[in-house]
């Protein structure tokens, strides 16, 4: 397998390694270097912006800013579910799990999140059933152990995330379906990556000359779902992988489109990802899941972005079952985490960053995650400006 040109990476048993060999960085860094005199040349200073957070973490964790020619500069999109799922929600999954005879499961970067003024993690401390599942299908079998030994608690399942981890929450909709279940809930937060981007095309200040798609979500969706950006805004976009040289081949992707003046959907990630996704795991989602409009934390609704429960499984829809009253939720109105999501400011402009706000005392979702951009910038970039 060859990522460039005259560097072979061998076989599958290291091809990880194979993707974060030295050498081969320096073919490709020395190849964008020329990309970006070129550009420079030409005046062009592209603001290229990945979408995905896995991304933003490997982007810091291998040093390639540094790599980058001056005038080319990656900018960090809302590419973390949690640090996209809105202050409300956090509230309402605050008052579902205060419940009585209910037990509220999530993921573990759930727990944190700061609602407006406690979180899952404080609550379960006062008393709560809150729990940290690894997947739907853990809440799925506690809900089938507690129907079949006659326990009367609820459970519900916490749900946030793109259309990557969606198809295994309809899943296991249809098995909760299909088992009789009725103490089964799901909260669905799920937002969508195309329809998001399109929002940030459509926001001027930004100047985007190119996207780095996301490789997981792709995996599902395919990389025909991008073709708007192409198509209908005239920019460029590749689908990435997630090593270093999977990165870097995609920067000079996008480069080398903007040098020739194309605009057109690629793939780097051609080892994962197809042009059409995977059909089956597609054909779950709609068959649960519709299209809605949603709230993205800090940026405010986006329309068509959010994913509901259809009419038919409305039943496991733990909004419709719990009659909990939510007030609009209010973010700490120092952070700065929603010009963040959106690529206007750095985590670095933003007066709470690594003072007041840390991982140990998060101030807003961006500093909770693994792959929030706070979070990325607190651990590998604090330097940077």
């Amino acid at each position: 397998m060859t990522i460039a040109k005259g560097i072979d990476l061998g076989t599958l048993d290291d091809l990880v390694e194979g993707f974060r060999d030295p050498a081969a960085a320096r073919v490709i860094t020395a190849e964008i270097a020329v990309l970006g005199a070129s550009l420079e040349a030409k005046g062009i200073e592209p603001r290229l912006m990945e979408v995905c957070g896995s991304h933003t973490v490997a982007i810091f964790r291998s040093g390639i800013r540094d790599l980058l020619p001056s005038n080319v500069k990656l900018i960090s999109g809302p590419g973390c579910p949690v640090c996209v799922t809105s202050v409300a929600e956090v509230d309402r999954a605050i008052a579902i799990a205060n419940t009585p005879g209910t037990i509220l499961t999530t993921f573990g970067d759930m727990m944190r999140v700061p609602g407006t003024s406690t979180s899952l993690e404080k609550e379960k401390a006062e008393g709560a059933d809150v729990r940290v599942v690894y997947s739907p299908l853990d809440a799925l079998n506690l809900a089938a152990e507690k129907q079949a030994t006659g326990g009367d608690e609820r459970i519900v399942f916490f749900a946030a995330g793109f259309e990557t981890t969606a198809p295994t929450v309809a899943a296991a909709i249809l098995q909760a379906a299909d088992m009789g279940l009725s103490n089964f809930y799901i909260q669905s937060t799920h937002k969508t990556i195309p329809s998001a981007m399109r929002g940030l095309l459509d926001t001027p200040e930004l100047g985007l000359s190119g996207f780095i798609c996301p490789g997981h979500v792709s995996a599902i969706i395919g990389a025909r779902a991008y073709d708007f950006i192409a198509d209908e805004f005239k920019v460029p976009a590749v689908v990435s992988g997630f090593e270093p040289l999977d990165i870097l081949m995609s920067v000079k992707m996008l480069l080398a489109q903007i040098d020739e003046g194309r605009a057109e959907v690629e793939t780097e990630y051609g080892r994962i990802v197809s042009d059409e996704g995977n059909p089956r795991a597609i054909e779950v989602l709609d068959q649960v899941f519709r299209v809605s409009d949603a709230e993205w934390r800090g940026i405010g609704t986006l329309p068509n972005t959010g994913l509901v429960l259809r009419s038919e499984y409305e039943r496991f829809d733990a909004p419709l079952a719990f009659d909990v009253r939510v007030e609009p939720g209010r973010d700490n109105p120092a952070c700065e985490c929603g010009e963040i999501l959106r690529g206007l400011k750095a985590p670095t402009d933003c007066k709470l960053f690594a003072g007041v706000c840390t991982p140990e005392n998060p101030q807003g979702a961006c500093m909770v995650s693994t792959e929030g951009s706070c979070a990325a910038y607190y651990k590998y970039g604090r330097d940077e400006s």
